[in-house]
């Protein structure tokens, strides 16, 4: 028979891995983002889905594993910012507008899922709460 150890130096480990998987995560979705924001301005014709199905995952895991209680109110403030500039055209800025709307697109595509999860487990939270 297999035995688990459970005590708190075991546990202690398994959550600073998970929060430095979601560190990793919400750093690569920064590089990505821009880098994926500068590429299509350099590459139009270029498909981009996959570049956006990476984000969408890494959305995920950072709302999973990043976003505490306490920093739920702070982090779905910020998304709706974020998602709300999204929207806007930067088209008519010189040279840059392009690139600004690009890297606004794909952190909409990281944000979103993240926001939704957030928003989920927030819900889930208020309802377990009463």
């Amino acid at each position: 028979m297999l035995k688990y150890r459970t005590d708190e130096k075991i546990v202690g480990v398994t959550k600073m891995k998970t929060a430095r998987l979601g560190e990793l995560s919400f750093l690569a979705f920064v590089i990505i983002a821009i880098l994926a924001g500068l590429a299509t301005s350099a590459y139009p014709t270029s498909d981009y889905g996959a570049v956006t199905a990476v984000l969408v995952v890494l959305g995920v895991i950072v709302g999973l594993l990043n976003v505490s209680e306490k920093e739920t109110t702070p982090f779905l403030v910020a998304a709706i910012a974020l998602l709300a500039a999204g929207t806007a055209s930067f088209v008519a800025v010189p040279v840059a507008g392009n690139v600004i709307d690009n890297i606004l697109n794909f952190i909409g595509a990281f944000v979103a899922p993240a926001a939704v999860i957030v928003a989920l487990k927030a819900v889930h939270a208020l309802g377990a709460k009463k």
